[in-house]
């Protein structure tokens, strides 16, 4: 009957196995099977709910391959969260209330609805494994330098749930009666245990430093301006990027059919689609290169409408009513336009060539040259050609992408990726007087461990966000971190062996209470 039933093992019954019914009616024979599936599950959510938290920096990678492949601008990075947080909190809402019926030794009974709906989560997170593995594989790389961001808390919350679950752990060593059982339970407990108790012994961080040898904060490049707060590659988003103190303007160069430099970052198939309104001005008309149109036929794209109407990064809305009409109204730049305004705020510019064949070297260099812009404020980036650039621009300051290449020409400027150096590394480059600038950096977090590992500049979308960090999101000394850690496992441990004992006092009285009343019943008379 309902009556007998406390109010929390209903409720707990009810979202398990939604079944009003006594769990006696039902069967049950795979209950453990499934408390497991449901644990193997939920821990798959959490890590990959941490890859999409820790990807979240490269989002428009994403979002710029799906609009690549379906020519459709949409945020679909953060569809993906939206699936990925929907499906952690149903997960582990589930084996929370999987484990309050465990205490309340009330029988599991899983049902199919809830099944099915594991067997889509695993299917959606193998999906998401498989893409990263096969189109995004440097993102793995990502999820293991955030770990020497997160590894200490990680840690810290680990021995928190261990110590949490302990007490379910040791409920069922108390109750189990085969001796296998017992010995199984605890191994398996002892040996995750210890692994979560040491694992500090393998963590390393940047950010476990001495606050006097914290490095210098990286300088910021503004990666085609500063695209959080205003269309990319128009020079309201360089202008805007002059507030953020950027150092350097990155920026994405191709020519027009009659040969002038311009600001554009796709390219290739339908390159002007996503940021233009080629299709509005041009119909029927399909560009697949930079080549098909002329420079008077680029003036007259519209460059910034798109920004408001698509909102990529969620921030149209901190625009004032000035900000939006002038963001409305942008065109498409010349490098030209570009080269004047950092001669005007003594700003360098560092570019990509979109296609460096030799005649675009050559007519992009006369145009940086005719500029009039000093030569030490051109970073010269693309790699073809670079001997014939030295002759003719000996002031440019030669960038490379790769550490051997640099080394060959003995070159002191790098710009990779933000994973392709160790904190070591960067270090080692550091000592030999090599300026770093690692691309493209977009969270505090990484911010903050390339910071700690001594990077000496960023290329960044979020200008603003950056430039208003003072210090790390968190550094710590050394022996500190090692005091906290310490303490936090001798306090798990000494709170578990509490609960162990208790545990089994408690299960001892209960099983002395049985064999008093069975004893006494042979002297009571029989009614």
């Amino acid at each position: 009957m309902m009556s007998e039933d406390s109010c929390g093992r209903i409720c707990c019954r009810v979202m398990y196995s939604c079944n009003w019914r006594h769990p006696s009616e039902r069967k049950r024979k795979c209950s453990c099977c499934w408390l497991s599936v449901l644990t193997a599950v939920s821990l798959l959510t959490l890590f990959w709910m941490y890859v999409c938290l820790m990807a979240f920096n490269d989002r428009e990678d994403v979002n710029w391959k799906a609009f690549s492949i379906l020519k459709l601008w949409v945020n679909w990075f953060m569809v993906l969260i939206v699936i990925a947080a929907v499906l952690t909190i149903y997960c582990i809402l589930l084996l929370v209330f999987a484990l309050v019926q465990l205490a309340l030794k009330e029988p599991l009974d899983l049902h199919c609805l809830h099944k099915l709906f594991l067997f889509l989560g695993v299917v959606f997170i193998a999906l998401g494994t498989t893409g990263i593995s096969l189109q995004w594989k440097k993102e793995w790389h990502t999820v293991l330098l955030s770990l020497q961001a997160t590894a200490p808390f990680l840690q810290m919350g680990g021995v928190g749930a261990l110590t949490l679950v302990s007490c379910l752990v040791f409920q069922c060593f108390q109750r189990t009666r085969r001796i296998a059982s017992k010995i199984l339970i605890m191994v398996l407990f002892a040996g995750v245990s210890v692994a979560i108790f040491l694992s500090p012994l393998l963590i390393q961080s940047p950010c476990l430093v001495e606050e006097k040898q914290l490095p210098p904060k990286p300088a910021l490049i503004g990666h085609r301006g500063a695209p959080m707060l205003t269309p990319e590659n128009t020079l309201m988003s360089f202008r805007r990027s002059v507030g953020c103190d950027v150092i350097a303007f990155e920026t994405d160069v191709q020519l027009s059919k009659d040969r002038v430099p311009y600001l554009m970052h796709d390219h290739g198939s339908h390159f002007l689609r996503r940021t233009t309104d080629v299709l509005h001005k041009f119909p029927g008309k399909d560009f697949n290169h930079s080549t098909n149109l002329t420079w008077e036929e680029l003036q007259e794209l519209n460059a910034g409408d798109w920004f408001l109407k698509t909102d990529p990064f969620c921030s149209v809305s901190q625009l004032s009513e000035q900000e939006k009409k002038t963001a409305g109204n942008q065109s498409v730049p010349s490098l030209l336009q570009l080269l004047d305004l950092a001669k005007t705020h003594n700003t360098s510019v560092i570019f990509d060539l979109k296609n460096d064949d030799n005649n675009d070297t050559i007519d992009t260099v006369n145009t940086i040259l005719k500029s009039g812009i000093p030569q030490d404020l051109i970073l010269w980036l693309p790699p073809k050609h670079r001997g014939d650039v030295r002759e003719v621009a000996p002031g440019f300051i030669q960038v490379y992408n790769d550490v051997s290449d640099m080394d060959l020409d003995r070159g002191d400027h790098l710009n990779v990726k933000y994973s392709a150096l160790s904190a070591t590394e960067i270090g080692e480059l550091r000592s030999r007087n090599v300026s770093v600038n690692l691309w493209v950096v977009n969270e505090p977090w990484l911010f903050s461990l390339l910071w700690c590992s001594g990077a000496n500049s960023v290329t960044t979308n979020a200008c603003s966000l950056l430039q208003d960090m003072t210090q790390p999101d968190w550094t710590m000394r050394p022996d500190r971190y090692r005091m906290i850690w310490i303490t936090v496992d001798l306090g798990s441990l000494l709170i578990m062996v509490t609960l162990f004992i208790l545990q089994r006092e408690r299960e001892a009285k209960k099983g002395f209470s049985g064999w008093n009343q069975r004893e006494l019943s042979l002297f009571l008379p029989s009614e």
